[in-house]
């Protein structure tokens, strides 16, 4: 018997003005500047309602802090279960009223309530070329396989780990020298495509909108 096939979902940008993020964070956050300074020009067309954190003292909330950028913080730690941070997480975000959610460097799974409300308006950065190497370590385990070349993936977000529907993806070659530094030069040149990657793919849903035909992200030029 074949498998059901989901019903295609279609997410047009917003009716007037720019689309709304909301950008998550966990740590450095230069995915998250690249975004402010993308923001700042009116014809990239979306802006930076808020960046959310799950741990304070980041340099991600200080990024955004300077650019005059709303942030709320939800520590695990501070909840008695994960449903309780995931509702508080959903409560948060959804009071900036987002077309879109970033997850940028945000290292906490996402929970069902969160992806009830956003599912398909989630956009995610992975450092490998999905579905090859998900999880926390895409660039180590890339590097132990002996891959020629690896790279980033800009998906949506879904119920699973890096399993989402791929939108774009950037290859980077590996060299004989990266398995000298255990990854780390190779991570930084993944890094340099990965935030022009997601720079040009949410500026694209953001002013165009996107429909999801079950593994297919398409969208409309």
């Amino acid at each position: 018997m074949a498998a059901e096939v989901p019903p295609a979902l279609t997410f047009p940008p917003p009716p007037s003005g720019p689309a709304r993020l909301v950008v998550l964070v966990s740590g450095s956050g230069t995915n998250l500047q690249a975004l402010i300074e993308a923001c700042a020009d009116p014809a990239y067309g979306a802006v930076i309602a808020a960046v959310g954190a799950d741990r304070g003292g980041i340099a991600g909330l200080e990024r955004a802090e300077r650019a005059g950028i709303p942030t709320f913080v939800h520590r695990i730690a501070d909840f008695p279960d994960r449903e309780a941070w995931d509702a508080a997480l959903t409560t948060a975000t959804e009071a900036h009223e987002p077309d879109l959610v970033v997850t940028a460097g945000f290292m906490k799974i996402l929970g069902k309530e969160f992806m009830a409300r956003y599912e398909g308006r989630i956009v995610n950065t992975h450092p490998a070329l999905l579905p090859s190497f998900p999880g926390a370590h895409g660039v180590r385990d890339a590097l132990a396989y002996g891959v020629k070349v690896t790279g980033c993936t800009v998906h949506l977000v879904d119920t699973g780990v890096d399993t989402g529907p791929i939108i774009a993806q950037g290859v980077v070659e590996v060299t004989d020298d990266d398995h000298a530094d255990g990854g780390e030069a190779l991570h930084e040149r993944i890094k340099t495509v990965e935030r022009t990657l997601l720079v040009d793919v949410v500026g694209r849903l953001a002013r165009e909108g996107h429909r999801i035909e079950g593994r297919k992200v398409r969208i409309p030029v």
